[in-house]
Parts: structure tokens; sequence; C-alpha cells
């Protein structure tokens, strides 16, 4: 029997409310600790199915990982994984699998890396092409292009240049940067972008993380340089809150708040912190400090309007922006969200599919959306694809002043394992 989430309809939140610790942080913090010189010692580490994937992963590779709920630590390799065979099992962590990927195309060992089935339906194809043309060995081993892979030993590049298609996941690019110091000529190495660069705020944040741990990294035009360096072990490392699920509530508060989000702030390194200036163009209320921010209505007291926008710098949150279009006044146009369809579920067929459910009338193609809200909100059952966002985003319609139910709500325990939870405890439900 399916498990189902009942939220009442909800009146008003208030309050404020914490949140985890980034997933994209966590598990990029992981692997740089565990590739460094010296111990880290990581807090707010989020605790969940995508960074006990990670951690398990470095474990069976020999790295020494304590933890103890959200602290952390990690003794590091210096950039020599201890176990040269290994078969890892990465669930449907993208942020696991594509930066492993790369690591270990170089590291001298014979390794298989495999997921669930959706995992086994996300691309790699740009990838491996990638690695294998500067000489590396990998072979996908049933559908060519996709997991589950088997890496064979290679050790040294054979260019100081390596070219790769942006136009899939930047996760791609965030693997090669991790490797590059570890395996760049004496010269450095050259990562050149061909086409256009999705979601590059994660990119960015990537080269910022490497800065944490002692390299710095040169971007120019479509190219990305990496010096050859050891990492270095910054000591400790504070995680900050999810900007990513930070989304929900900040939306919330635009909605029915007013609700303040800890943990992040006005100078986050997360290209999904922007999402509050696309609710500030809806009309929303947005206060912004150095570790919080607090959102509200409207000032004059109607609905938030609907919006126009590029979102391909920031495509989770933006799925929250859709889930709220519904409840606002006129019509929403999300764009470049083509990297949708390649995320734990097709989220453009699903949200089309689950946001028609609430009467409005959703149209779409390759890489947009357009939705109308309808003349009366509908609530009811939702399914979620077991995709963790598609069950936080649908859990907003309550929002709106209707029941909702939510399908397999324990798919949020990819990144946000007490969602619900702390959902309630912002809310005041309306039980006229």
């Amino acid at each position: 029997m399916t498990d189902i989430k009942y939220i009442k309809p909800i009146k008003r939140v208030e309050g404020t409310v914490s949140l985890p610790g980034s997933k994209s942080i966590s598990n990029r913090a992981l692997l740089l600790s565990a590739l460094s010189t010296g111990t880290t010692e990581l807090s707010n580490l989020l605790v969940a199915e995508d960074t006990d994937m990670m951690i398990g992963a470095l474990r069976k590779l020999g790295v020494s990982v304590e933890q103890d709920g959200t602290d952390v630590k990690v003794v590091g390799c210096a950039g020599h994984f201890p176990n040269k065979v290994a078969n890892l099992f990465l669930g449907n962590a993208g942020t696991a699998m594509r930066p492993l990927a790369s690591v270990l195309a170089f590291s001298g060992g014979e390794y298989v890396l495999d997921g669930v089935q959706r995992m086994r339906e996300r691309p790699m194809q740009y990838l491996v092409e990638a690695l294998n043309s500067v000489g590396a060995h990998i072979v996908c081993m049933e559908k060519q292009g996709f997991p589950p892979l088997k890496i064979f030993p290679a050790t040294k590049l054979l260019s100081d240049t390596i070219n790769i298609k942006g136009n899939v996941s930047s996760q791609f690019v965030t693997g090669l940067l991790i490797n590059g110091p570890l395996v760049a000529p004496h010269s450095g190495l050259y990562i050149h972008i061909e086409g256009e660069l999705v979601s590059s705020p994660y990119v960015s944040l990537t080269c910022q993380m490497m800065g944490r741990f002692g390299v710095v990294t040169h971007t120019e035009l479509d190219n990305y340089f990496v010096p050859q360096h050891p990492y270095i072990s910054p000591i400790k490392f504070l995680v900050e809150a999810d900007a990513s699920s930070a989304s929900y509530f900040l939306a919330l508060g635009a909605l029915v708040g007013p609700l303040t989000v800890e943990g992040i702030g006005r100078d986050s390194i997360q290209g999904d912190a922007t999402f509050v200036e696309y609710l500030a163009k809806m009309g929303a209320t947005v206060v912004r400090s150095n570790d919080h921010i607090k959102t509200a209505p409207p000032f004059n007291g109607h609905k938030l309007r609907g919006i126009d926008e590029d979102y391909r710098q920031i495509p989770d949150a933006a799925m929250t922006i859709a889930a709220i279009a519904p409840m606002c006044e006129g019509r929403t146009v999300l764009r470049g969200i083509g990297s949708w369809r390649v995320k734990e579920t097709d989220r453009i067929e699903a949200l089309a599919t689950e946001l028609s459910k609430t009467g409005a009338a959703v149209e779409y193609g390759e890489d947009w959306m357009a939705i109308e809200p309808p003349a009366k909100l509908q609530g009811g059952r939702f399914a979620t694809y077991n995709d963790h966002r598609i069950a936080m985003c649908m859990s907003l319609i309550a929002a709106g002043g209707v029941p909702v139910e939510i399908e397999n709500p324990s798919c949020v325990a990819k990144t946000f394992p007490d969602f619900f939870e702390r959902l309630a405890s912002v809310t005041e439900e309306d039980n006229d």
C-alpha cells in the first residue's frame, strides 16, 4: 500500500526554521577532504541518502570517515585512494557519481560505479568521452553513455586540455575540476567548455570550495585553468544551509508568511540563494541579513504575480516557482529548464502532470513550461515519482488553502529527511 502524507490546508506560516546542510556543498566537501593532505572536521553536514552514498563510497575506497550526526571527520589520502579495486553503489546521487567517475579515472585502480534504475537512465556520455579522449579507460557496462561504468587503470593524462560539452550537466565540469589538480601536467590543465554551460553557479561553487582546500582556479571565457597542486585540509569546514531546500520555506513565507529561514544569508556561495530575487520580482517582501532571510507576502495585500524568466542558472529552485504558480496572479513562464529532464525523474513531465491536478492550465516543451492559475485551486493526491523535490514542491499547494496528499513522502530522505516535521513546526492549519 502506498504511503501517504496528509497536509491540511495551511492558513499561515510564522516563526523561524533552520535547514539541513547543503547537499551540493556536503558532497563536494566530503570528496575534497578525502583527497586532501591532513584531517578535516566537517560540521552541519547534510545527513541524507546522497551523503550516505558518498561516505559509503569513500570508505570502500579506503578513506577513514567518522560520523557523529552532522559532524564528520575525514582523514585525507593526499590524492591517492588506498583501495585500488572497489564496487561502488551510489544510489541516485549525481553529486557522487559524476565527480567520483572523474576522480577515479586516473587513480590507477579498477572500479565499478552503479546506482538505482533511475541513475542508469541519467546520461554520462559526455563525461566518459571527455575522460577517454585524454587517456582514461572507462566502459559503459550495459547501455552506451549510461551507468554502470567500469573504470580500468589509467594514471597519466595525455593532454593539457580537456574538452567537455556543457549543456547536459554542470556535474561533468565539477568532476573534471576536482580531479584537475591531481592529474594536471606541470604547466596546468585547461578545461574547455563546448557550447552553453548549464547551472554554472554550481561550477562557481566548486571553484570556491577548491579554493578553501588550497587550489585556486582561473576562469576565462569558456576555459577553466587548474594548476597542478595538492589539496590541503582547511582543518575545519562549516557547511552552510541548503539553498535549494530553503526555497520551499522562502516561498511559503512569501505566500502566507512572514517566515524567517536561518543558516543562509546575503553572502551565500550557493547559486540557488538568488531564488529570493525572483520572489521579489513576484512582489514578495524580502529581507536579507548575514545569516538569515525573511520573506512575507506583498506589502499591498495582493497575491504574488506570475513572471516570465529564464532559470537555467537555478534549475532546482526554479521548481519551487512552478509549484507556487497556481497560487499567483497571472501567467508564469519558466524558460531554460531543459536539465529537469535528466534529473531524478523527468521533472518537466512530472510537474506538468501534477500541477494540472490543481486546475491550473499547464503547457510545456523541451525546455520550458507555462502555467495559468485556475479560477479555483484544487487540492488532492499528488504523485512524487520517487523524486524528493516533486514531493516538497507539491506540498506547497496546501498554502493555497486546500488539503494535499503526498504519495511516497519518504522520498524526501534523499536531501531533507525531516522536511514534513519542519514544515509542521511553522504551520498554522486552517481548520475552518
